[in-house]
């Protein structure tokens, strides 16, 4: 990781995310990563590039990469970044 996104941030957006929009997290699994089927998720990483999640369903748990449309720049573009693709993941998914 760069020094914009350190393990301490990757670590605190992580926790926010899994803690409060867990909800969210199963969207971009479902829309961005193509497990429709997917039953939970949790975000392990995310760096300028991407994020890690842990993607399960009612059998089993797959590690997934979703990239994102451009290098992230700091935390704040990282937040604008994951609140525009919840936005695109509720009118792929419904």
């Amino acid at each position: 990781m760069s020094e914009i996104f350190t393990p301490e941030i990757s670590a605190r957006i992580c926790k926010h995310m899994n803690e409060d929009h867990a909800d969210a997290i199963l969207l971009y699994a479902k829309a961005f990563a193509n497990t429709e089927n997917a039953t939970s998720a949790a975000m392990l990483k995310i760096d300028e590039q991407g994020m890690d999640l842990d993607v399960r369903d009612h059998d089993s748990a797959t590690p997934v990469r979703i990239t994102f449309d451009h290098q992230l720049k700091d935390a704040e573009d990282a937040h604008q970044t994951l609140i525009t693709m919840v936005k695109q993941a509720r009118q792929q998914v419904g």
